[in-house]
């Protein structure tokens, strides 16, 4: 047995990716894409044809339309291939718009339903900012079931929790990267690696707060930088991983042990914490890599979304 095949035991595995003609390979449950992985794989020769098709039938509509048009296109080429769910993301320029991620949510489900597609297939993503989760909590009243991303730290978890969201995504190598960037020289691999990761340890806190309460949140780590942080998080509910490090694990045959249990984290003893809006906003102040990242994660969304418009504008030859 690989260490996939190994990990398919304790975890579901998704792939992290919008280049779905490698998906076949790896037999993942579910799929999740971001405007940045759309926006690289409409810029390769298998893909570009998507793009032009989807200008081609939609391009009298609104920009915007179009790029939710072509986000559905990428999400039902996925579902063919897959048994699971598949997650899109409204667009981070409305991170700060609880109203707006609303309407354009429902947009993309109508899309995706026009389409052929359940409901129960597509998970929304949004940004875990305050806007972003209030809306997440309007959505998941209706049964539009949302993915909250970019989330770094523990009071956004805390506040998807009671927002009963259906699944959330901290970044374990996106923390990891803040760690070593602070530490600059004094930084020490091989101490920090596997359960000493920061990452690591920022996703088993959240794992082990939600099985202790029997929040029905789902947990999926994403965002990995080398295969010893996802066999650290072996357990967590799901685990989002590129297929480049899939191959890795699908290459090892190395013992892949469960590493998180829901079990254990029973007989913790750990203290309920709730959050209205102003402690949520102090709590993420608080915490200067969550700000960062999160705040460096939107600019970076928001950047290949206007870059995703900017080719089809090209492609409308405006």
């Amino acid at each position: 047995m690989n260490q996939l095949e190994a990990l398919k035991q304790h975890s579901t595995v998704v792939a992290d990716t919008g280049d779905f003609l490698q998906l076949a390979q790896f037999q993942p449950q579910d799929a999740t894409t971001n405007p940045s992985l759309i926006l690289k794989s409409v810029q390769k020769p298998d893909y570009a044809p998507l793009l032009a098709q989807t200008v081609a039938r939609f391009g009298a509509r609104d920009t915007d339309e179009i790029v939710d048009r072509l986000l559905v296109r990428f999400g039902c080429e996925i579902l063919a291939l897959i048994p699971g769910r598949v997650s899109t993301e409204v667009d981070a320029r409305l991170s700060f718009d609880a109203a707006a991620t609303i309407t354009r949510a429902e947009r993309l489900i109508e899309l995706y339903q026009a389409e052929g597609i359940h409901i129960d297939r597509v998970l929304i993503k949004i940004a875990a900012t305050w806007e972003g989760i209030a809306a997440a909590a309007h959505l998941e009243r209706r049964g539009i079931r949302t993915n909250l991303t970019l989330l770094f730290a523990f009071c956004q978890a805390l506040a998807c929790a009671q927002a009963r969201v259906q699944l959330i995504s901290p970044f374990v190598g996106r923390i990891y990267d803040w760690h070593k960037k602070q530490a600059g020289s004094q930084w020490d691999e091989a101490a920090r690696a596997g359960a000493h990761d920061p990452g690591v340890q920022s996703v088993r806190r959240i794992f082990e707060y939600y099985k202790r309460f029997g929040i029905a949140t789902e947990i999926m780590g994403a965002s990995f930088r080398n295969t010893g942080q996802i066999v650290a998080l072996a357990g967590c509910d799901l685990l989002t991983i590129s297929p480049e490090l899939l191959a890795q694990l699908a290459a090892s045959t190395e013992p892949l042990p469960r590493a998180l249990d829901p079990a254990a984290a029973l007989a913790l003893d750990l203290q309920a914490v709730q959050h209205d809006q102003a402690s949520f906003r102090l709590a993420l102040n608080e915490d200067a890599l969550a700000t960062e990242k999160l705040a460096e994660g939107i600019r970076a969304f928001c950047a290949d979304s206007l870059r995703l418009e900017q080719l089809i504008a090209a492609q409308q030859g405006r």
